[in-house]
């Protein structure tokens, strides 16, 4: 386990594609290998490599890391995307948390129906422009600073733009309403890692079809229907 990181993941977004943001940020080459079928899941399984039975799981460092919180906090701490102290750390983690539960709503999407699509749509768009793109524009009103934590690019930028970009594929002119927000994506989108992660070909992966959908019920055996909220 040397060189560079290496993702065990489906072909699709999830969960890993928060890390997949994370690295290309600090920019970081990494490799990826697709889970495709149920024994290379349980290959890994039965090897130990799994500690929860779950993935993600990223090899870095001499470490097989789970649990996605986690694999996120190292990257940021070791790219020095985590804040200069424990207050900004705190920040951070709040503002992160704050990205993860909006998205959350999204995360299970795909495998709702066509009727429980429309009903989650409209939840995500709501949740978003009432709750939490409320937060972040009046962060960056505020302290009328580039970034959300001590005018320095961090982990919670990533993240933020990250969860922008899901729920404007849900409603194209959801920031019609949020100026600050509005600049914030168009800053944090220039920045040169960044930028090259949203250009074509890159490792960032698209909105989950139905292929994706069915990979990743095979080989974890979903096969219960899921709600919307």
């Amino acid at each position: 386990m040397s060189g560079k990181p290496k993702l065990y993941y489906f072909d699709g977004r999830g969960k890993m594609e928060s890390i997949r943001w994370l690295l290309a940020a600090a920019g970081v080459e990494f490799e990826e290998e697709f889970l495709e079928t149920r024994e290379q899941y349980e290959k890994l399984l039965q090897g130990g490599s799994l500690l929860f039975q779950q993935v993600p799981m990223v090899e870095m460092d001499g470490m097989r890391m789970v649990q996605t919180r986690a694999i996120l906090s190292y990257i940021a701490a070791k790219y020095n995307l985590y804040g200069k102290d424990l207050k900004e750390r705190a920040l951070i983690d709040m503002y992160v948390g704050g990205t993860d539960d909006l998205m959350g709503f999204i995360l299970m999407f795909p495998f709702l129906s066509a009727e429980d699509k429309e009903k989650q749509r409209a939840f995500i768009v709501q949740k978003a422009t009432s709750r939490y793109f409320p937060v972040y524009e009046k962060v960056l009103k505020d302290h009328g600073q580039d970034f959300l934590v001590g005018n320095n690019f961090s982990w919670a930028d990533v993240h933020l733009l990250e969860a922008i970009l899901m729920v404007e594929e849900k409603k194209s002119d959801v920031l019609s309403g949020f100026p600050q927000l509005q600049a914030f994506k168009a800053r944090i989108s220039s920045i040169p890692t960044i930028k090259k992660f949203l250009e074509p070909g890159s490792q960032r992966k698209p909105v989950p079809d139905d292929k994706y959908v069915e990979t990743v019920r095979r080989v974890l055996r979903m096969y219960y229907d899921l709600k919307a909220n």
